[in-house]
């Protein structure tokens, strides 16, 4: 990747549209706040619609190709005729930075549903369907049934739809006919919105960096259209599920509870789902995260119904031939390694051998051992460092609520710091003169903010996904610091 820095901000958390950020005017804002602040690069969590149930984690989406209806911009559905002046003001304020999404599903469902009575369907809106038809039709039926069994998985629902016998599939199309148009028009929104958005960075030279979870939720389109690809049982529940083992952060592991990949049937079908997926993103980023790249070299599998991680077993992922059929299908789409966690030398080897860029974290780097490979004298160039990313708290945060003393008086020293009044700026300093390609700090890093600007907790539920910015204002005061610090280190 071209030598550059760049900001994590999600799409939800932006501020200006009442309840909840969206792709209107405030995205483009933020895009010129970026290019003033001499930035390459913007990076965005995943896009995907997200539900109560899995705590509205972008991580846990309802589909890996669709786009989240919240994220759809009144304003710019308003400045297309579509809604009125009077429909927009009626829009509850919310808290400024917190996002309710209950409140917010409701009331921009609403609006949508307004839109779409005065929608007229267009060349392109039919263009569009036909592009998309291949993952649409599925997720649009999906959504509409889980409204209709109020929420449930798929696995609840009845048997003709649990085995997608096609005259039952058919019935239900005709039966929640007018639901399924409306998620065409919400998607055809979506994603018209986005292609503007990105049109707009491409202008400025700022590229988008995108984020692929690597596992999909059980209760998401994808497995129930798809179920041959997953490790399913004949009664199409989980055999295994995803997780990572014990380690020294906990003697149980983690459970994810996700459903895994059956390889070997993807590798007869040339992972073509995967090949989608990825040329899916091709058209939305210049670059994607792989989240848990470590999984597609060897992965934690669980018996299904296990209470823990405990009982899993390593077992064998995809490597490198499924990258080399995804470099030639789609070779346009930069693909970066988040090799954090327990990593073994089989995962360095894979993203080695592909010449994907993996991932550094400043707030890992204090230990007191000078070859922790996450301080700077120890990187290459091939690597996107961070001074945290959305599992970790803020600088702030970290620096002053959870790191230890011998960690705090460890960094300063390594930085010459003898001051911690600006002690975000100081990390972000570090990441910038490092000889890593690419520098990413999240907002809340560039105004200083505390634990209160935590976007999410891992292995925690209830408070996750919520946090958003108030204004611009402060980012427009420090685009000039930033600019300056950008050229000082040839970012």
């Amino acid at each position: 990747m071209e030598r550059g820095s760049g900001l994590l901000l999600h799409i939800t958390s932006l501020p200006g549209s009442p309840l909840v950020g969206d792709l209107g005017p405030s995205a483009h804002e933020f895009l010129e706040i970026l290019r003033d602040a001499g930035q390459r690069y913007w990076q965005v969590l995943p896009l995907s619609p997200t539900a109560p149930e899995h705590d509205n984690s972008p991580y846990s989406g309802l589909s890996a190709f669709a786009g989240n209806p919240i994220m759809v911009s009144p304003q710019l559905l308003a400045n297309e005729g579509l809604l009125t002046a009077d429909e927009l003001a009626s829009l509850p304020r919310g808290e400024p930075n917190r996002v309710d999404y209950g409140l917010t599903y409701e009331h921009r469902m609403r609006l949508l549903r307004l839109a779409f009575s005065r929608f007229k369907p267009s060349g392109d809106y039919d263009r569009f369907l036909d592009r998309n038809s291949w993952w649409l039709e599925d997720y649009a039926l999906y959504v509409s049934l889980r409204e209709r069994f109020k929420g449930s998985d798929w696995s609840s629902w009845p048997e003709g739809l649990r085995r997608r016998d096609r005259g039952e599939l058919q019935a239900w199309r005709e039966k929640l006919k007018e639901r399924v148009e409306l998620e065409h028009f919400i998607q055809y929104e979506f994603f018209s919105q986005w292609s503007s958005l990105r049109a707009h960075a491409r202008r400025l030279g700022i590229r988008i960096i995108g984020d692929i979870p690597i596992y999909v939720s059980y209760d998401s389109a994808d497995v129930w259209s798809n179920p041959r690809i997953f490790k399913l049982g004949r009664d199409l529940r989980p055999t295994y599920v995803s997780g990572v083992p014990p380690d020294y952060f906990s003697r149980t592991g983690q459970l994810w509870n996700t459903p895994v990949y059956d390889w070997e049937s993807l590798r007869r079908e040339r992972y073509s789902w995967w090949i989608r997926r990825f040329a899916h993103a091709s058209e939305l980023f210049d670059a994607v995260r792989l989240d848990h790249f470590r999984g597609f070299a060897a992965y934690w599998e669980v018996p299904a119904g296990e209470k823990t991680a405990v009982n899993g077993r390593w077992a064998r992922g995809p490597g490198e031939d499924l990258f080399r059929r995804v470099m030639r299908e789609v070779p346009r789409l930069q693909l970066i390694a988040e090799d954090l966690g327990f990593i073994t030398p089989d995962v360095v080897q894979l993203r080695d051998r592909l010449g994907l860029p993996g991932l550094k974290v400043l707030q890992f780097a204090w230990d007191g051992n000078p070859d922790n490979p996450y301080k700077p004298h120890n990187y290459g160039r091939n690597f996107v460092v961070y001074t945290g990313t959305h599992d970790n708290n803020t600088i702030v945060g970290w620096f002053f609520h959870e790191a230890s003393p011998r960690a705090r008086r460890e960094a300063m020293n390594y930085m010459g710091l003898r001051d911690t009044r600006e002690v975000n700026w100081a990390f972000i300093r570090l990441a910038m003169m490092s000889v890593a390609d690419v520098s990413i700090f999240p907002v809340q890093d560039v105004l200083g903010l505390g634990p209160e600007a935590r976007m999410n907790t891992p292995g925690t539920v209830g408070n996750n996904w919520r946090w958003r910015l108030e204004s611009l204002d402060g980012l427009r005061r420090a685009a000039r610091r930033l600019r300056d610090m950008t050229r000082a280190y040839g970012r």
